[in-house]
């Protein structure tokens, strides 16, 4: 059985920094793409990062290139999501799972691996 646990989200002040985890069990992660998703009340989910199986690529959404760092430790299955300069705008809940990722963007996988998401949550 497949597992996803998100965590490190949390309450910060605008231009604060937050770093996201995403662990994962029951499958071999380095088989995996992985990637971020975020969705706020009333809007829709949006793809935020992804990176490919070592790392060798990665993609951003516009709305946060320059600011968020994924990476990948594939050794301890865990994925991350280093959020700096954060604006309100950025607060969501954050989620991640295995995923499509090329230059054109992140979407979700058929595999439907998701946790129950981190709160990142910033005031301005």
């Amino acid at each position: 059985q497949v597992q996803v646990v998100e965590s490190g989200g949390g309450l910060v002040q605008a231009g604060g920094s937050l770093r996201l985890s995403c662990t994962v069990s029951g499958l071999t992660f380095d088989d995996y793409v992985m990637g971020w998703f975020r969705q706020a009340p009333g809007k829709e989910r949006e793809g935020v990062s992804c990176i490919t199986w070592s790392g060798g690529f990665t993609y951003y959404a516009d709305s946060v290139k320059g600011r968020f760092t994924i990476s990948r430790d594939n050794a301890k299955n865990t994925l991350y999501l280093q959020l700096n300069s954060l604006k309100p705008e950025d607060t969501a809940m954050y989620y991640c799972s295995t995923v499509s990722c090329g230059a054109r963007g992140v979407h979700p996988g058929p595999h439907n691996y998701w946790g129950q998401g981190t709160q990142v949550t910033v005031s301005s």
